[in-house]
């Protein structure tokens, strides 16, 4: 992997908005965004913009392999996978499964993290999703091995991770144990996912902690006129950070306008929610206790339930765009600035200023990555 000085006389996308500058690296990190020139640097074509790595907080596999398989080899499989499409941070995400299962996963991310990977997005930590969710609104997640929030349960799961669970997406109106107070003090973001939540729980839940929905619209109580439910509450309320699933199968196009027009565009957050079929050819595959079936960008179970996506993350910016008309740089941040903020690492990167990670990627407005950088290094050149 090659080191690399910066940019010169090149499109950046800076936190004020695209300027032509030279950006130079030291070490890890971004030194100065200027008129100061350096020997060395790389001058790109007029067409391409040097744009802040993208972040996917919801991601569970890609390319055969998951995380919750257990597998050390499996976060790096998806971390060199991943920066093919410009992401530069992850979390990988758990499923719904027995306590055993979890277990192996949290283990398998856990001793990941403590080796110096250098090749693949970073991870930063994990995204618990499940196993305390509803039953009403479970989607692809495994009933059985559902249960109700509890604080003992979470801290024998946290002390597996080397705590380093960052996320927990839960039915937060099942919490009757002071679980969203215990997350918010331990600094662990919590999300409204596979939740059956009415206006006033999600009210109530953000007075303890809550500050994300997950997966937006899918797998959580939907708007009524009489009782506006998750969905309605996640529309509505400002202070909550929202997830997206932008591929047009998950949502809607006129549900993702709906959301854009009535949400802050520095609350949505673009995600995959990606699963081992994504850069798969169509076909059937198995995921533990259940087979999905791949067609085009549909991976359904057998029943004909979303598993999943096998969405990009560049694609789902490009895909925003093209639905609701927004400018390029708002729908970039939505997969960087805004994850970042919302996972409280904005300090560190998210954006491109001056003392952040140098988290790099090269792409056109059409959102083509043509190259990845994580701590100044070149780890994926288009062919």
């Amino acid at each position: 992997m090659k080191k690399i000085k910066g940019f010169k006389n090149s499109n950046i996308l800076t936190e004020e908005g695209i300027k032509k500058t030279n950006l130079i690296i030291e070490e890890d990190y971004i030194y100065s965004i200027s008129d100061n020139d350096v020997d060395g640097l790389i001058e790109l074509d007029d067409e391409l913009i040097v744009i802040p790595g993208l972040i996917d907080q919801h991601i569970h596999g890609a390319n055969g392999v998951d995380v919750i398989d257990g597998e050390e080899k499996n976060i790096h499989d998806i971390a060199c996978f991943l920066v093919r499409e410009g992401v530069t941070a992850f979390l990988p995400t758990t499923t719904t499964q027995s306590i055993e299962i979890i277990n192996g996963a949290l283990t398998s991310v856990k001793e990941y993290m403590l080796k110096e990977y250098d090749d693949g997005a970073q991870v930063l930590g994990i995204h618990l999703e499940g196993p305390f969710i509803s039953n009403v609104y479970k989607g692809a997640q495994l009933e059985k091995y559902i249960i109700k929030p509890n604080i003992e349960t979470f801290k024998s799961l946290e002390k597996i991770s080397n705590n380093n669970i960052k996320l927990v997406s839960m039915a937060v109106e099942e919490d009757d144990s002071k679980f969203i107070e215990y997350l918010k003090e331990r600094k662990i973001v919590v999300s409204a996912g596979h939740t059956n939540a009415t206006y006033s729980e999600i009210v109530s839940s953000i007075k303890k902690g809550l500050t994300c929905t997950t997966h937006t619209y899918n797998g959580m109580r939907p708007y009524k006129t009489n009782e506006i439910g998750t969905v309605g509450s996640a529309l509505l309320l400002d202070e909550l950070y929202t997830e997206l699933i932008c591929d047009g199968v998950h949502v809607s196009i006129p549900a993702v306008n709906f959301l854009y027009k009535n949400k802050p565009y520095d609350k949505i957050i673009l995600v995959t929610d990606a699963i081992r079929t994504k850069g798969m050819k169509d076909g059937m595959y198995k995921e533990l206790e259940q087979t999905v079936i791949l067609k085009g960008k549909e991976a359904r179970l057998e029943d004909g339930t979303l598993a999943g996506s096998v969405l990009k993350l560049n694609e789902a910016i490009k895909n925003f765009m093209d639905f609701t008309g927004t400018s390029f740089i708002n729908a970039v941040r939505m997969a960087s600035e805004n994850p970042a903020k919302n996972l409280g690492i904005f300090d560190k990167m998210g954006s491109i200023k001056e003392n952040k990670k140098a988290n790099l990627v090269v792409v056109d407005k059409d959102m083509n990555v043509y190259q990845t950088i994580i701590n100044g290094k070149i780890v994926y050149n288009k062919k």
